[in-house]
Parts: structure tokens; C-alpha cells; sequence
């Protein structure tokens, strides 16, 4: 069964992604004075008294909005009170009982579904300000008092939130999902793909490029597996970045790549290939993530009989660096191939995860070593006594050998291929850590 899900919701600038952090433990939630900052649902869990729950961030509600993006944020708000098991409704002392407060009072008492009235930036211990009775003129049963910056009363608030939630099942436990970034450009469909895979609008889609600030966190199951989506900021060159909220975003979209298990790396097909998807890319290689190249809008991509087989020979050679990943050409808006990516997502993280034992690897390495003679130098032939997997995510190998000037970087190639080939380790980079004998560290080489 799903954990049961709280939304946090209230007009812009009430302290709703500051508490949501507050409740999480960690900063998920991007905090500025900027109103609609926080756009799509950003779904954090939350533990309390033994009982596990989401908790959604969502965009200020403003209803009666005319902007295209604020009226996604408010159409993305209501989807999450749709979906909520129990109301967070965040209100500000400071501000007083507002006329938006009232209007969404009153469209949370006809969802029906069970509401916590909260009363935030009561920042001072002891008795409540004046203001603090006023809201009970929202007739939503008893207001909480909360400082979101100081955690003040965020104690009675959870202990409120868990007496709501509906009762626990038993539930199966299965293997832990994957966490998949999905990585690129602004505007090449991160935010489409998500949405296509959820079935319904998850992630708010605009043409205005920054629309993603966040990296929103989504689960999907399917017949591929269990899977966490992480849509992400779309990634632009330093040079461009001259707003406070992008350049928090970037972080934002850097550290989801940090805590992925792979990376889905999208680029536009109609507009080709750039020398910025080669930094992306490059950033969950050196990270060392499973990565999958995903070729989006290949629907609106103008073909004969061999347009794909052109398009994958120059991709192979743009991103030489990291020949191990897949590529896929799918569309985000007909789901061309999205089944496809599910699958090459799932064996390229199975592979990043993956473990050979000593005894096998030395196997496969006397069988290399037999069919290509190691490099000589000077009379001298490089020796390989043997070698061991070091660590997984990525996959490490040590090789203990007599001179670490002889292990060329070519033979170094050859042996990373028979060992991809032999164990199925496509989608992954690969780190080869080389030791001289008596040696305890060395350098490395990463493939």
C-alpha cells in the first residue's frame, strides 16, 4: 500500500516551503520572498510517532489568476488536494485573515477531505498574538500555531497530522525502487515525459524556458520496476544564469544527479546535438551514475529510410566519453519508446549496481590476456597478478600489477570491453584503480 499523502497548500508567501522543509528534516524545497517560486508538487516523506506519510509541497494559490504559469501552479495545487489524504492549509499571523484565505477556506471545506488550519510565523514563545484568534473566522475547527523557521509547535502539528491519517495496511515489501534523474537543456521535454509517464499533469510544461525550478520527485511503478523520478531544472551555461531562484534551481538539479541511481540525459532532436548535452552528460559520468540517452520529439523529426541510424552514428561519436549508454529515441508527447527507456533505465542501473566475484573476473582477465599479449616497453611486458572488484555505483576494479607505466591506456580499453561484454555491465561507466605490487593506493582510470 502507498503511504498516505498530506499536502501543504495556501496562498504565495506564507511560509508553506519553509515548513515543508521544517517537516522533512532537509532542504528539498526552494525558499525565496518571490511569489511562485515553488511551482510543481514536491514530494517529500515524513516520519512521525512511527508513522510514515508524503508530504506535498504546492504553489501559492492564487484563484482568480490570469498568468499561464500561475494558473498551472494553481491547477497542480488542486490536484495534489484531490489526491491528499489529509490538508495542511498554511495561513500567515502576520498578514491576518485575508479574502484569498477565506476563498480557500472554503474551497478546502467542500473537498471534503480532513483539514489542519495552521498559523505560521507565530515566532515568539508564551501567549499567541491577538491575531492568532481571528482565524478561527475560517471555521476549520482549531488553528495550530507554527513557526516554520524556529520549529516552534511543529511538534502538536504533526501529532494533529497523524491522528488523520487513515488507518495502516500491511503491506509487501519489495526491492527499493529506482531513483532515475531526468537531466538536459531547458526545453528539450523533461517535464512532458514525466507527465506522460504519470498519466496526468505532475509537472507544470510551458514553453517559457525555467519553468522547472524545483527537483520535483515522482514514484512510478510499471512492468519494468519500481522507479523515482527526479525532474529536474533544465541545465543552461553558467554564462546565462543571472537569476538568484535559476541559479538555486541548478544546484537543485545538480544534487539530483548526485542522489540518482541513473541518469536519463534528453536532448532536443530537432534542434540536434549541442556542445552544452556534452557537459550534462559529462556530469553523471563523472558522477559515476548509469546513464541512458534519450532523443526526444523524434516525432517531429523530418526522416527517410536512414535518418535514426545517421542520428545514433553521430550521437555515438558527440558522446565518445561515455559509449557505454544507450540511446533511445522516443517522444514525450505520443510515448513513442518511452517502454523502451523504461527498460535500458533498468538494465543500465541493475548494471551500475552489479558485483562479479574475484574468481570469475581473473577468469575472464587470463582470457584476455591470452588472446592479446600485454604491452611491452623496452623488453619489459606489463604483468597483471590479478585483480578484484573494489566498490559498486559504479562498478571499480583494482588490478595489482609489476608497472603501472606499462598498463597503457589502450590495453586498459580493451580489457574494460571484455569485461562489459562478459558480465553485462552496458549503461555504466566503469573505474579502473591500478596498483603496483606493495603499492596501497594508485591511480585510476574511469571508462
Amino acid at each position: 500500500m502507498a503511504e498516505p499523502v498530506v499536502a501543504v497548500v495556501g496562498r504565495p508567501n506564507v511560509g508553506k516551503s519553509t515548513l515543508f522543509n521544517k517537516l522533512v528534516g532537509r532542504r528539498l524545497s526552494i525558499v525565496d520572498d518571490t511569489p511562485g517560486v515553488t511551482r510543481d508538487r514536491l514530494y517529500g516523506r515524513c516520519e512521525w510517532n512511527g508513522r510514515a506519510f508524503s508530504l506535498v509541497d504546492t504553489g501559492g494559490l492564487e484563484l482568480h489568476a490570469g498568468d499561464e504559469i500561475l494558473s498551472h501552479i494553481r491547477a497542480q495545487a488542486e490536484l495534489a488536494i484531490e489526491a491528499a489524504d489529509v490538508i495542511l492549509f498554511v495561513t500567515d499571523v502576520r498578514s491576518g485573515v485575508t479574502a484569498s484565505d477565506q476563498e480557500i477556506a472554503q474551497m478546502l471545506r467542500k473537498s471534503g477531505k480532513p483539514v489542519l488550519l495552521c498559523v505560521n510565523k507565530c515566532d515568539t514563545p508564551g501567549e499567541p498574538p491577538l491575531g492568532f484568534y481571528d482565524f478561527y473566522n475560517l471555521a476549520l475547527g482549531d488553528p495550530i500555531r507554527v513557526s516554520s523557521v524556529h520549529g516552534h509547535g511543529t511538534g502538536d502539528l504533526l501529532d494533529a497530522v497523524v491522528r488523520l491519517l487513515p488507518e495502516e495496511e500491511a503491506s509487501a515489501q519489495g526491492e527499493e525502487p529506482i531513483r532515475v534523474a531526468i537531466i538536459g537543456k531547458p526545453n528539450v521535454g523533461k517535464s512532458s515525459l514525466v507527465n506522460y509517464i504519470c498519466g496526468e499533469e505532475r509537472c507544470i510544461v510551458s514553453s517559457r524556458a525555467g519553468t522547472t525550478r524545483d527537483a520535483v520527485d515522482i514514484a512510478v511503478e510499471n512492468g519494468f520496476g519500481r522507479f523515482i523520478l527526479i525532474d529536474t531544472a533544465g541545465l543552461r551555461r553558467k554564462s546565462r544564469i543571472d537569476d538568484a531562484i535559476e541559479r538555486y534551481s541548478m544546484m537543485r538539479a545538480q544534487m539530483a544527479v548526485e542522489r540518482s541511481d541513473a541518469c536519463v540525459i534528453m536532448i532536443d532532436g530537432t534542434a540536434g546535438f549541442t556542445e552544452q548535452d556534452s557537459k550534462i552528460a559529462g556530469l553523471a559520468h563523472e558522477a559515476g551514475k548509469a546513464c541512458v540517452i534519450a532523443v526526444n520529439k523524434w516525432d517531429a523529426v523530418e526522416k527517410n529510410g536512414n535518418t535514426l541510424e545517421i542520428y545514433r552514428k553521430n550521437l555515438q561519436n558527440d558522446f565518445s566519453f561515455m559509449s557505454y549508454a544507450e540511446i533511445v529515441f522516443i517522444s514525450a508527447k505520443t510515448g513513442q519508446r518511452v517502454d523502451r527507456l523504461f527498460q535500458a533505465v533498468g538494465a543500465a542501473a541493475k548494471a551500475n549496481a552489479s558485483r562479479v566475484t574475484t574468481g570469475m573476473l581473473n577468469d575472464v582477465l587470463a582470457q584476455a590476456t591470452q588472446r592479446v599479449q600485454p604491452p611491452t616497453d623496452k623488453g619489459r611486458r606489463l604483468k597483471i597478478y590479478y585483480a578484484t572488484q573494489a566498490s559498486t555505483k559504479p562498478p571499480a576494479f583494482v588490478f595489482f600489477v609489476n608497472s603501472k607505466i606499462l598498463f597503457h591506456f589502450s590495453y586498459q580499453r580493451y580489457l574494460e570491453n571484455m569485461i562489459r561484454e562478459t558480465f553485462s555491465l552496458a549503461g555504466t561507466p566503469i573505474r579502473f584503480i591500478v596498483r603496483e605490487r606493495g603499492e596501497k593506493e594508485g591511480g585510476s582510470y574511469g571508462g
